[in-house]
């Protein structure tokens, strides 16, 4: 007779979100954060997104950060951000994601997504994609007239 063994759950694996020592200060990454659960819209209204833009803004100009555009989706937001070398990408985010679940109590995802830009191309495709994004999902005709949107040098 032979012996069957329980089968586990797969173990979701951690992202490592630290980039590798030969990336320069200052690369950015595209970022994607999604809220739990899925399908519920908890980003995009003016009180959650005024208090996220505020602290986005905030920590811009303290320099935890360089977000070079941010646009929020109902249940995710996507970001091109850049990281100074002395600031871990992994803590930043998590610090803020725990700002923003205490303050407009945006319930996250735990972790995120990260890939970094390599060149110039891709920066513009992944802004491209960024800003279409509201476009694709059917929740308005043109990309200019999503209002959840912050940029630094952007007048909101």
């Amino acid at each position: 007779m032979s012996e069957h063994k329980p089968i586990s759950p797969p173990v979701r694996q951690k992202l490592p979100h630290e980039p590798p020592a030969w990336i320069r200060d200052g690369d950015p990454f595209f970022i994607t954060i999604c809220c739990t659960p899925r399908g519920t819209s908890q980003l995009c209204n003016p009180v959650t997104a005024g208090i996220i833009f505020e602290s986005v803004r905030f920590r811009h100009s303290r320099q935890d950060w360089y977000v070079h555009l941010l646009l929020l989706m109902p249940d995710h937001l996507h970001a091109l951000i850049s990281f100074p070398g002395d600031r871990a990408m992994k803590t930043v985010i998590s610090n803020w994601k725990e700002i923003i679940a205490k303050k407009a109590g945006v319930s996250w995802q735990r972790d995120f997504f990260d890939h970094r830009i390599r060149d110039d191309r891709s920066y513009v495709e992944k802004a491209d994609y960024i800003r279409m994004n509201p476009v694709r999902k059917n929740l308005i005709s043109d990309a200019t007239l999503w209002p959840f949107v912050w940029e630094p040098d952007r007048i909101s």
